[in-house]
């Protein structure tokens, strides 16, 4: 198995942690300002419900969160297989350029949030994956 390959995996879920992190700690000062009590909220209240009510801003972050969610659970499985059948180092530094733009993408939508440059850092980032996951299946259709 090749390590090195699941080293970007690694780095993307301690970001995914990190953006959980700043998720609670803009979300909870905002709850409190504006006098929301987690404790007397009705049961089965989620996140979504908070939409329209904390400022857009707070929220970002707590969308971008969500979105780490997403399309990274094609990433982790994708890094999984080149390790088992043999990473490339392009596919070492398209895992890594993955990361790298999920982490540019994360800190733009979290700050600024223009919707031209976030949609160009996912489709870069997309196309890091997509070539990543044509490789993993390359490498385990055509396996001998």
């Amino acid at each position: 198995m090749q390590a090195q390959i699941l080293a970007p995996g690694a780095a993307l879920i301690l970001w995914s942690l990190i953006m959980l992190l700043w998720t609670a700690g803009t979300r909870f000062p905002a709850m409190a300002k504006l006098g929301v009590d987690v404790k007397t909220a009705p049961p089965g209240g989620r996140g979504q419900n908070l939409e329209g009510v904390l400022p857009d801003a707070v929220q970002w972050k707590s969308h971008n969160y969500a979105h780490l969610m997403e399309q990274p659970t094609i990433f982790y499985p994708t890094l999984v297989i080149l390790a088992l059948m043999g990473a490339s180092a392009l596919d070492v530094t398209l895992a890594w350029a993955y990361v790298a733009l999920r982490v540019v993408h994360s800190v733009w939508q979290a700050t600024v949030n223009r919707i031209p440059v976030r949609f160009t850092l996912f489709l870069l980032s997309t196309a890091c994956l997509l070539v990543l996951a044509l490789h993993a299946a390359q490498r385990t259709m055509f396996a001998v």
